[in-house]
């Protein structure tokens, strides 16, 4: 994770306070800054190999799972939010060199707003849940704990802080 900026309020565990219908809870996740100054195609990779198991591609909250197998038979779920142009489906085996998706652009950042000018990236310990799909987006099959971490004990059963996180050659 070497050379990644955040956001000003996109560390793991930041308390964030609660808006209209989203409670109070600990940030799970990491707010990464655009890398380069490319507002029509900033690609988004995957952290390592692995499957995509839920897809949401309906605006300002289009997120990826992906389930990464460790050498030691367990699994770690990573998490991206605030992305576009989704380049991959549920069932697809994913590569750290090929990209998914890619930040928001210009236009979409124009619309959707500015504070979603960032890579939300999170790193779960545990399995999501399973979600019905629906028609707006069928491949939505999971979902996370993000705004269920309303202590430091829970998020840390339930997450990895990105930024500790050593790169892990027993992922396949």
């Amino acid at each position: 994770m070497r050379g990644v900026r955040l956001t000003g309020i996109g560390m793991f565990g930041v308390m964030r306070k609660a808006r209209p219908s989203i409670p109070a809870h600990f940030h799970a996740g990491i707010d990464i800054r655009r890398p380069n100054n490319d507002y029509d195609n900033e690609p988004v990779f995957p952290a390592g190999p692995g499957v995509v198991v839920s897809k949401r591609d309906d605006g300002a909250f289009s997120q990826l799972i992906i389930e990464h197998r460790l050498g030691d038979g367990r699994s770690i779920w990573t998490v991206y939010e605030h992305i576009a142009h989704i380049t991959v489906s549920v069932g697809d085996t994913v590569f750290a060199n090929k990209p998914i998706a890619r930040f928001l652009n210009t236009r979409e950042l124009d619309s959707l707003g500015w504070q979603f000018d960032h890579l939300h990236f999170e790193v779960m310990k545990r399995k999501p849940y399973s979600l019905k799909p629906s028609p707006q987006t069928p491949q939505r099959l999971c979902g996370t704990y993000s705004l269920e971490c309303f202590t430091l004990e829970k998020l840390h059963e339930t997450y990895y802080n990105p930024l500790e996180l050593i790169v892990r050659e027993d992922i396949r």
